[in-house]
C-alpha cells in the first residue's frame, strides 16, 4: 500500500551521538515504508553503531569517508544530493548543526547537504545543557530561516543521567517530519483544514459512557495526507488509542458538544472541515453524578438528540461528511448530502470485508454536491484520504 514515502530516495545521515541506535530504527521503518534509504556516518556516529547494521537494514553500501575509493559515492557526493528526495540527519550533535548553519563541507555528509537542492530535516540529540547554549539555538534559528526542518528536539532523560529538552525523538514522530517536509510545498499548501476524528463519549454516570466503535484511523489518517500535502492542520479527536501525528494541531474532547465547540472555534479560519469523526446522535438528558447502582429493575435512561456539528457549523469552507451505513448506502448518503448542503461525502459499507470500524482499510462511496457517485477499490485508508483531498481541491473557495 502507498504512503508518502513509497519509492522516494532518503538520504539518511547519522552523527556521533549516543542516540545513533534509534537511528537504526528509524532506517528500517523507512525501508519497511518503500523507501530506498542511503546512509551517510560520521567518523564519531561508527564509534556508536557500525556501517553494517545499517547496510544489513537498508542492503545499500553506507558512506563513512570522503575518500573511500571502494564507495562509489566517495567522490561523487553530487550523485547522492542530485538523487534524494530527502536528507535527514538524525541524530544531529551539536558540531554538526554549527557546520551546517556555518555552511562547511569538511567530510561526506555536509558536502552532500551543501550539494543537495532537496529539502532537509535536522533531529537533534543532545544534552539539555548543550540545547540551551545560546550559540546553538542561534545555529538552529539559522538553520530555520532557510528552511530547514527542525524535528524537537524531545524532553526526557539523556544518557549523562539528567533531564530536560535535547532528546532525539521517537521513530513516528521522525517519520511524521519527514513526510511533512517532502510535501511542505505541496498542493494544499496554504490552506488550513480542520478533521475530525474517533467516536465521541456521552456520560451516563461517572464511571459509564455511550460510545461506538470508531477506531479513529481515517480521521488520523486525512489528517496525516493532508499535512504530507502542506496544509496546515486542525485534528479535533475523541478518545482513541492512536498516537497524535506529528506537526499537526490536536484538540483533545470527549463529548459531541464539545467537539462541536472545539470546531465551532476554528470554523472562521478553515478552508475545508471534514468531518470523519463518529458523533453521537444522542446523548443521556441528563449525567448522573454518582454511580448508578445495579438493581434487579431494568434501567430506563432518557436520551436526548445532540446537534448536527456539520449541518449547523457556519462559515465559507468546504464541507465534507460521512456516512457509515449498513443498508441503501447510495441513497442514504445522497440524502445527507442534500440535507447538510455538503460539498462531499464518503459512505462506506461498515459491513463490507475490509471495511469495518479498526480496519486499516476502506472501499468508499464519493458523492458530491452534485449527486456525481464515485466508487473507489479498497484501499489502506491514506490512499483513501489521499482521493478525498483530491475532491475537495476542486470545492476551494478560492
Amino acid at each position: 500500500m502507498a504512503g508518502p514515502l513509497a519509492d522516494k530516495h532518503v538520504v539518511l545521515g547519522v552523527t556521533g551521538s549516543i542516540a545513533c541506535y534509534k537511528a537504526l530504527d528509524l532506517a528500517s521503518k523507512l525501508v519497511q515504508a518503500g523507501a530506498l534509504v542511503d546512509v551517510i556516518m560520521s567518523h564519531g556516529a561508527t564509534q556508536f553503531v557500525t556501517p553494517l547494521a545499517f547496510r544489513s537494514i537498508t542492503h545499500r553500501a553506507v558512506v563513512t569517508d570522503s575518500f573511500d575509493p571502494d564507495s562509489e559515492y566517495s567522490v561523487e557526493h553530487v550523485a547522492l544530493a542530485q538523487q534524494a528526495d530527502v536528507i535527514v540527519i538524525a541524530p544531529a550533535t551539536v558540531h554538526c548543526i554549527a557546520k551546517l548553519a556555518l555552511g562547511l563541507a569538511d567530510d561526506s555528509l555536509t558536502t552532500t547537504v551543501v550539494a543537495a537542492r532537496c529539502p532537509l530535516v535536522v533531529a537533534p540529540a543532545m544534552d539539555g545543557n548543550m540545547y540551551d547554549h545560546p550559540t546553538t539555538q542561534e545555529n538552529l534559528a539559522t538553520l530555520k530561516e532557510r528552511g530547514v526542518v527542525i524535528a524537537g528536539p524531545g524532553i526526557g532523560r539523556f544518557a549523562s543521567g539528567l533531564s530536560g529538552v535535547g532528546r532525539l525523538l521517537e521513530t513516528p514522530d521522525l517519520l511524521g517530519n519527514i513526510s511533512y517536509a517532502m510535501g511542505i510545498n505541496g498542493d494544499l499548501a496554504g490552506k488550513t483544514v480542520v478533521v475530525s476524528a474517533g467516536g465521541t463519549m456521552e456520560p451516563i454516570d461517572p464511571v459509564r459512557v455511550i460510545t461506538n466503535h470508531s477506531s479513529g484511523k481515517m480521521g488520523y489518517s486525512l489528517a496525516e495526507a493532508a499535512r504530507d500535502r502542506g496544509a496546515n492542520v486542525v485534528l479535533v479527536t475523541a478518545p482513541t488509542n492512536l498516537t497524535a501525528p506529528a506537526l499537526i494541531d490536536v484538540v483533545q474532547v470527549n463529548t459531541a458538544e464539545e467537539m462541536r465547540v472545539a470546531i465551532q472555534a476554528r470554523t472562521a479560519t478553515t478552508d475545508a472541515l471534514v468531518m470523519a469523526a463518529a458523533v453521537a446522535d444522542y446523548r443521556p438528558t441528563k449525567a448522573e453524578d454518582q454511580k448508578i447502582k445495579k438493581t434487579e429493575d431494568d434501567l430506563n435512561i432518557p436520551l436526548s438528540k445532540t446537534t448536527d456539528i456539520l449541518k449547523n457549523a457556519t462559515g465559507n469552507f468546504v464541507r465534507v461528511g460521512f456516512a457509515a451505513e449498513s443498508q441503501n448506502l447510495v441513497a442514504n448518503a445522497k440524502a445527507k448530502v442534500e440535507a447538510k448542503q455538503l460539498d462531499l461525502i464518503v459512505a462506506n459499507d461498515i459491513t463490507a470485508e475490509g471495511s469495518g470500524f479498526g480496519s486499516d482499510t476502506n472501499q468508499v462511496t464519493l458523492i458530491d454536491r452534485d449527486l456525481g457517485v464515485e466508487e473507489l477499490p479498497l484501499l489502506s485508508k491514506y490512499d483513501v484520504s489521499n482521493r478525498i483531498w483530491d475532491r475537495v481541491k476542486d470545492f476551494f473557495r478560492d
